[in-house]
C-alpha cells in the first residue's frame, strides 16, 4: 500500500528502437539498464507488485535472471500505456493505481515515485511530474517536452516547442521573465480509467507533436502535474551511455 492505495508499478520495456535497438539490455557498469531501473523502483516501499512488461524474449529472460516479475506482452502495442493496460487486465486482482516507469530510466529517483504517489489523494485520473527549466538549452530543445498548467496544477497543453510564447521579449531573456516547466514522462493512472485510455485512438494533436499525453488532453481527461525538484537523466542513444559512464554516475 502507498498512501492507502493498492498500487502496481509497471516497467514497459521493448527491444526495438529506431535510435537505440536493444536499449533496455545495454550494460551500465555491470548491470543492464532494465535491471538498474527495476532496482530503483524496488527501493520504494509500498508497491503491491512490480512488473516488467516486454514484447521481447531476451528482455523477459534477463528480467527473470535478476529475480523480477515479468510478463511477455503483445508486440502490437504502440505505447507503454497500452502495455500497462494489458498487464493490468491479466493481474486478476483489484488495483487502485498503476504507475508507469519507462524502462530506460535507470537513474529515476525513488523520491519521484513517492511524489507521484502523494498525489493519489486528489483522485486524479492521471498524475505526472514536471520540473522547472533553469537553462536555455533545455528551454529550446525540441526533444524536451514543455507543459503549461492551469491554476490548480492540471496540464493544459504539452509541446516540443517552448510554451508559452513571450510576445515582445527577446528569447535570450525568456527565463528571466517567466517560469517554464518541462515534462518528466512518469505517469500514474487510476486503474479504473486505464483500459479506456488504451482504447483511445491517436488524435490530431498527438500526431502533430508526437506526444502521447496530448491524446488524453484532447479527449478531456485531466492530468494532474506535480512539481519535482529532482532531475532525470534519460538515455536515448549510445552516445548518452558514453556520457553517463564519463560522468561517473555508476
Amino acid at each position: 500500500m502507498l498512501h492507502g492505495k493498492k498500487v502496481v508499478a509497471i516497467i514497459p520495456a521493448r527491444f526495438a528502437s529506431s535510435r537505440f535497438p536493444g536499449k533496455p539490455l545495454v550494460d551500465l557498469g555491470g548491470k543492464s539498464m532494465i535491471q538498474r531501473t527495476y532496482e530503483r523502483v524496488k527501493a520504494v516501499e509500498g508497491f503491491d507488485r512490480i512488473v516488467i512488461a516486454t514484447d521481447d524474449q531476451r528482455i523477459f529472460d534477463a528480467a527473470q535472471g535478476f529475480g523480477a516479475e515479468v510478463m511477455l506482452t503483445s508486440a502490437s502495442h504502440m505505447t507503454g500505456t497500452d502495455r500497462c493496460a494489458e498487464v493490468l487486465s491479466r493481474l486478476g486482482e483489484s488495483v487502485d493505481y498503476v504507475i508507469n516507469i519507462q524502462g530506460d530510466e535507470p537513474f529515476i529517483e525513488p523520491e519521484q515515485l513517492r511524489e507521484v504517489a502523494a498525489g493519489f489523494a486528489s483522485g486524479a485520473p492521471i498524475l505526472t511530474l514536471i520540473k522547472k527549466i533553469t537553462d536555455t538549452e533545455t528551454l529550446y530543445n525540441v526533444n524536451t517536452p514543455k507543459v503549461v498548467c492551469d491554476e490548480e496544477g492540471h496540464a493544459l497543453y504539452f509541446s516540443r516547442q517552448t510554451i508559452p510564447f513571450l510576445r515582445g521579449v527577446d528569447p535570450k531573456d525568456w527565463l528571466a521573465k517567466h517560469t517554464f516547466y518541462k515534462h518528466i514522462g512518469l505517469y500514474a493512472y487510476r486503474a479504473d480509467i486505464l483500459p479506456g485510455l488504451s482504447a483511445l485512438r491517436p488524435t490530431s494533436l498527438e500526431l502533430a507533436e508526437s506526444l502521447e499525453q496530448l491524446r488524453w488532453v484532447q479527449n478531456g481527461i485531466r492530468i494532474k502535474a506535480i512539481e519535482t525538484q529532482f532531475e532525470t537523466i534519460g538515455i536515448d542513444s549510445p552516445e548518452d551511455v558514453e556520457k553517463i559512464l564519463k560522468m561517473g554516475l555508476i
